[in-house]
Protein backbone atom coordinates (compact mmCIF):
# COMPACT_ATOMS: atom_id res chain seq x y z
CA UNK A 1 0.00 0.00 0.00
CA UNK A 2 2.43 2.73 1.28
CA UNK A 3 5.23 1.09 -1.58
CA UNK A 4 2.38 1.92 -4.25
CA UNK A 5 1.86 5.70 -3.12
CA UNK A 6 5.52 6.42 -2.71
CA UNK A 7 6.10 4.74 -6.79
CA UNK A 8 2.83 7.38 -7.48
CA UNK A 9 4.37 10.00 -5.79
CA UNK A 10 7.69 10.03 -8.14
CA UNK A 11 5.56 10.59 -10.73
CA UNK A 12 4.03 13.83 -9.48
CA UNK A 13 5.37 17.16 -10.58
CA UNK A 14 2.21 19.70 -10.12
CA UNK A 15 0.60 20.92 -7.11
CA UNK A 16 -2.74 19.57 -9.19
CA UNK A 17 -0.42 15.99 -8.87
CA UNK A 18 0.05 16.22 -5.84
CA UNK A 19 -3.78 17.29 -4.79
CA UNK A 20 -4.70 13.93 -6.23
CA UNK A 21 -2.15 11.80 -4.74
CA UNK A 22 -2.79 13.20 -1.20
CA UNK A 23 -6.23 12.90 -1.50
CA UNK A 24 -5.97 8.87 -2.70
CA UNK A 25 -4.52 8.14 0.66
CA UNK A 26 -7.85 8.61 2.07
CA UNK A 27 -9.05 5.66 0.28
CA UNK A 28 -5.92 3.56 0.28
CA UNK A 29 -5.47 4.64 3.93
CA UNK A 30 -9.19 3.16 4.97
CA UNK A 31 -10.06 7.39 6.80
CA UNK A 32 -12.18 9.51 6.01
CA UNK A 33 -10.32 12.55 6.23
CA UNK A 34 -6.71 13.65 5.25
CA UNK A 35 -4.79 16.73 5.43
CA UNK A 36 -1.77 18.05 4.54
CA UNK A 37 -0.87 21.63 5.48
CA UNK A 38 2.15 23.14 4.68
CA UNK A 39 3.21 27.20 5.37
CA UNK A 40 7.04 27.83 3.97
CA UNK A 41 9.88 29.95 5.90
CA UNK A 42 8.48 32.86 3.65
CA UNK A 43 5.05 32.42 4.92
CA UNK A 44 3.50 30.79 1.76
CA UNK A 45 0.84 28.13 2.28
CA UNK A 46 -0.52 25.08 0.43
CA UNK A 47 -3.15 22.72 1.38
CA UNK A 48 -4.65 19.55 0.79
CA UNK A 49 -8.12 18.51 2.50
CA UNK A 50 -11.21 16.40 2.11
CA UNK A 51 -13.00 18.50 4.67
CA UNK A 52 -15.70 20.00 3.60
CA UNK A 53 -15.44 23.49 2.19
CA UNK A 54 -18.03 25.29 4.16
CA UNK A 55 -16.00 24.07 7.16
CA UNK A 56 -13.06 25.33 5.67
CA UNK A 57 -14.29 28.62 5.24
CA UNK A 58 -14.81 28.78 8.73
CA UNK A 59 -12.18 27.75 10.16
CA UNK A 60 -9.91 30.05 8.42
CA UNK A 61 -12.52 33.09 8.47
CA UNK A 62 -12.14 32.74 11.92
CA UNK A 63 -8.66 32.01 12.32
CA UNK A 64 -9.28 29.06 14.29
CA UNK A 65 -5.90 27.86 14.20
CA UNK A 66 -5.43 30.30 17.21
CA UNK A 67 -6.92 28.32 19.55
CA UNK A 68 -7.56 24.55 17.97
CA UNK A 69 -5.45 22.75 20.48
CA UNK A 70 -4.00 20.21 17.54
CA UNK A 71 -2.07 22.72 15.80
CA UNK A 72 -0.94 24.40 19.13
CA UNK A 73 0.65 21.05 20.17
CA UNK A 74 2.17 20.36 16.83
CA UNK A 75 3.63 23.36 16.93
CA UNK A 76 5.48 22.58 20.17
CA UNK A 77 6.03 18.87 19.59
CA UNK A 78 7.83 16.72 17.17
CA UNK A 79 5.93 13.06 17.56
CA UNK A 80 2.68 12.73 16.19
CA UNK A 81 -0.05 13.70 17.80
CA UNK A 82 -3.84 11.36 18.53
CA UNK A 83 -6.55 14.30 19.01
CA UNK A 84 -8.07 11.83 21.83
CA UNK A 85 -4.69 12.79 23.79
CA UNK A 86 -4.89 16.86 24.14
CA UNK A 87 -6.66 19.19 26.57
CA UNK A 88 -9.73 19.89 25.79
CA UNK A 89 -11.23 20.95 28.76
CA UNK A 90 -11.23 24.63 27.73
CA UNK A 91 -14.25 26.37 27.20
CA UNK A 92 -13.43 27.70 23.44
CA UNK A 93 -11.16 24.33 22.61
CA UNK A 94 -14.52 22.68 23.59
CA UNK A 95 -17.12 25.15 21.23
CA UNK A 96 -14.65 24.14 18.59
CA UNK A 97 -14.43 20.80 18.66
CA UNK A 98 -18.42 20.87 18.82
CA UNK A 99 -18.34 22.78 15.71
CA UNK A 100 -15.89 20.97 13.66
CA UNK A 101 -17.88 17.36 14.68
CA UNK A 102 -20.88 18.78 13.50
CA UNK A 103 -18.89 19.91 10.15
CA UNK A 104 -17.85 16.42 9.31
CA UNK A 105 -14.58 16.74 10.54
CA UNK A 106 -14.96 13.78 12.46
CA UNK A 107 -14.04 12.51 16.31
CA UNK A 108 -11.05 10.93 16.22
CA UNK A 109 -7.67 12.53 14.93
CA UNK A 110 -4.01 11.72 14.45
CA UNK A 111 -2.13 14.37 13.16
CA UNK A 112 2.07 14.19 12.34
CA UNK A 113 4.50 18.08 13.00
CA UNK A 114 6.70 18.29 10.02
CA UNK A 115 9.71 20.45 10.07
CA UNK A 116 11.34 21.69 6.69
CA UNK A 117 14.48 23.64 5.61
CA UNK A 118 14.70 27.38 6.52
CA UNK A 119 11.88 27.44 8.93
CA UNK A 120 8.90 25.46 6.89
CA UNK A 121 6.04 23.82 9.02
CA UNK A 122 3.68 21.18 7.94
CA UNK A 123 0.97 19.25 9.16
CA UNK A 124 -0.49 15.93 8.06
CA UNK A 125 -3.66 14.64 9.59
CA UNK A 126 -5.86 11.69 9.54
CA UNK A 127 -9.30 11.92 11.00
CA UNK A 128 -12.60 10.37 10.65
CA UNK A 129 -15.46 9.01 13.04
CA UNK A 130 -14.57 5.98 15.04
CA UNK A 131 -14.91 4.28 18.39
CA UNK A 132 -12.15 4.72 20.93
CA UNK A 133 -11.23 0.91 20.50
CA UNK A 134 -11.25 0.88 17.03
CA UNK A 135 -9.30 4.16 16.51
CA UNK A 136 -7.15 2.84 18.89
CA UNK A 137 -6.60 -0.79 16.79
CA UNK A 138 -6.29 2.21 13.36
CA UNK A 139 -3.34 3.98 14.73
CA UNK A 140 -1.42 1.16 16.16
CA UNK A 141 -2.08 -0.74 12.26
CA UNK A 142 -1.30 2.52 10.47
CA UNK A 143 1.02 4.96 12.44
CA UNK A 144 4.22 4.05 10.56
CA UNK A 145 2.85 4.37 7.24
CA UNK A 146 1.57 7.51 7.71
CA UNK A 147 4.49 9.54 9.37
CA UNK A 148 6.77 7.84 6.04
CA UNK A 149 3.68 9.08 3.79
CA UNK A 150 3.40 12.43 5.82
CA UNK A 151 7.22 12.81 5.40
CA UNK A 152 7.14 12.00 1.24
CA UNK A 153 4.17 14.65 0.68
CA UNK A 154 6.06 17.30 2.70
CA UNK A 155 9.37 15.99 0.48
CA UNK A 156 7.51 16.44 -3.07
CA UNK A 157 5.31 19.14 -1.61
CA UNK A 158 9.32 21.05 -1.41
CA UNK A 159 10.67 19.49 -4.61
CA UNK A 160 8.12 21.33 -6.63
CA UNK A 161 8.31 24.30 -4.81
CA UNK A 162 11.89 25.06 -4.77
CA UNK A 163 12.92 22.59 -7.78
CA UNK A 164 14.87 20.84 -5.28
CA UNK A 165 14.26 18.78 -2.38
CA UNK A 166 18.25 18.41 -1.07
CA UNK A 167 19.44 21.13 1.86
CA UNK A 168 22.51 21.33 2.74
CA UNK A 169 23.49 19.23 5.64
CA UNK A 170 25.05 20.12 8.68
CA UNK A 171 27.83 17.81 10.45
CA UNK A 172 27.37 17.26 13.92
CA UNK A 173 29.84 15.56 16.13
CA UNK A 174 28.86 12.46 18.18
CA UNK A 175 28.15 14.11 21.64
CA UNK A 176 26.46 17.13 19.72
CA UNK A 177 23.79 14.11 18.50
CA UNK A 178 23.77 12.89 21.56
CA UNK A 179 22.69 16.08 23.42
CA UNK A 180 19.54 16.98 20.65
CA UNK A 181 18.66 13.72 20.51
CA UNK A 182 18.33 13.21 24.47
CA UNK A 183 16.26 16.95 24.19
CA UNK A 184 14.34 15.48 20.98
CA UNK A 185 13.08 12.89 23.34
CA UNK A 186 11.43 15.51 25.78
CA UNK A 187 14.24 14.92 28.93
CA UNK A 188 15.06 17.99 30.44
CA UNK A 189 18.72 19.49 30.61
CA UNK A 190 19.47 17.80 34.16
CA UNK A 191 18.13 14.72 32.80
CA UNK A 192 20.09 14.68 29.53
CA UNK A 193 23.58 15.50 31.53
CA UNK A 194 22.77 12.84 33.75
CA UNK A 195 21.83 10.19 30.55
CA UNK A 196 25.05 11.29 29.13
CA UNK A 197 27.39 11.28 32.21
CA UNK A 198 28.23 14.93 31.47
CA UNK A 199 28.03 18.55 33.82
CA UNK A 200 24.97 20.70 32.60
CA UNK A 201 27.85 22.76 31.53
CA UNK A 202 29.20 20.39 29.40
CA UNK A 203 25.80 19.55 27.84
CA UNK A 204 25.02 23.38 26.97
CA UNK A 205 28.43 23.95 25.27
CA UNK A 206 27.52 21.14 23.01
CA UNK A 207 23.75 22.15 22.53
CA UNK A 208 25.20 25.68 21.48
CA UNK A 209 27.53 24.25 19.32
CA UNK A 210 25.17 22.40 17.48
CA UNK A 211 22.49 25.12 17.22
CA UNK A 212 25.48 27.13 15.52
CA UNK A 213 26.10 24.46 13.25
CA UNK A 214 22.16 24.12 12.11
CA UNK A 215 21.91 28.30 11.67
CA UNK A 216 19.33 27.61 14.65
CA UNK A 217 17.49 30.03 16.20
CA UNK A 218 17.00 28.53 19.77
CA UNK A 219 17.24 24.88 21.09
CA UNK A 220 13.86 24.11 19.98
CA UNK A 221 14.72 25.35 16.34
CA UNK A 222 18.06 22.99 16.27
CA UNK A 223 16.00 20.01 17.50
CA UNK A 224 13.40 20.36 14.79
CA UNK A 225 16.51 21.28 12.49
CA UNK A 226 18.22 18.35 13.43
CA UNK A 227 15.30 16.03 13.16
CA UNK A 228 14.54 17.17 9.18
CA UNK A 229 17.85 16.94 8.30
CA UNK A 230 18.07 13.08 9.17
CA UNK A 231 20.54 13.34 11.87
CA UNK A 232 18.60 12.14 15.18
CA UNK A 233 17.44 9.19 15.16
CA UNK A 234 14.40 9.21 17.75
Amino acid sequence: MLESFIDRLQGVATHSDLDDAILSLSREMNVEHVVYHSVSSKGEQYAVTTYKPVWVDQYLGNDYARIDPVVQACLRRFHPIDWKRLNWSGKSAQQFMHEAIDSGVGNQGFSVPIRGPSGQFALFTVSGNEKDDLWAKYTAEFSRPLILASHYINQKALEIELGSDQAEIARLSPRETDALTMLALGHSRAQAANSLSISEHTLRVYIESARFKLAAMNTTHAVARAINQGLLSI
